[in-house]
């Protein structure tokens, strides 16, 4: 019998439904890219499950979502009320959040999240890492292949305090951080393949992106596998927890 405590995947929203029939939702992706065999608890926030103790847990996951943090819904005020908490009163809980996960907690943990002033930010993309995300015990992963996958208009304009920036690019100051000691928050997305980024580009076509755009981001679109073994990293750290 299997007593292992379960990784929380916050869910915060879904993926085009077209993508979802083809490729699965975030939590599959997320799942699968943290490759351990600990038992998962998808949480989905929006739809009002209730949120779990965090005793419980052995980590927590926060994905992406289409929704805006600045959209201040009631389901956003209660996960950065929970976020806040547990970080706190559980400090040695190990935290990632994903894009919108990324901002929520820069949100609660006292940092401010609004529209990027350089507008949307999408396809495969080249980072920075700071001197804190060479040494970072995820970040440091991409240190020698530093792309990654991003969709997203909304940013950490300014860092929680005490928080440590741990990659940047010309777009974004704050592209990763970390607060505390096991708390990160990446505006990327290492759970995203090429081809779902591929799809995520070809969905924006006429929406937030001409279709010459999409073309143009398209040719840059590759595979980032140090990227997307952040979450298999994140997992290997809290395999102790998971007894």
């Amino acid at each position: 019998m299997n007593n292992s405590k379960p990784i929380a995947i916050i869910k915060t929203g879904s993926t085009y439904p077209h993508i979802s029939n083809h490729y699965g939702d975030f939590e599959q992706w997320i799942s699968h890219g943290l490759g351990t065999a600990a038992p998962v608890w998808v949480v989905d926030v929006p739809e009002g499950d209730a949120m779990p103790d965090p005793s419980d847990l052995a980590g927590v996951v926060i994905t992406g979502s289409h929704a805006m943090v600045t959209d201040q819904a009631d389901w956003m005020h209660t996960l950065i009320r929970w976020c806040y908490r547990t970080i706190h009163q559980h400090p040695s809980l190990p935290v990632l959040g994903l894009c919108f996960g990324h901002q929520l907690l820069a949100q609660a943990l006292g940092g401010e999240v609004a529209d990027n002033p350089m507008g949307i930010e999408v396809g495969t993309v080249p980072l920075r890492l700071t001197q804190a995300g060479h040494q970072d015990a995820l970040l440091s992963a991409i240190e020698n292949h530093p792309w990654a996958q991003v969709v997203h208009t909304q940013s950490v304009l300014t860092p929680p305090p005490g928080a440590a920036v741990l990659a940047s690019n010309v777009h974004d100051a704050c592209q990763a951080f970390r607060y505390g000691d096991c708390v990160w928050g990446v505006q990327f997305h290492p759970e995203f393949s090429a081809d779902v980024m591929r799809a995520y580009l070809q969905a924006l076509s006429g929406e937030s992106l001409t279709q010459q755009q999409v073309d143009t981001y398209l040719q840059e679109v590759r595979e980032c596998e140090d990227a997307s073994s952040i979450l298999s990293s994140f997992a290997r750290l809290i395999l102790p927890q998971v007894a």
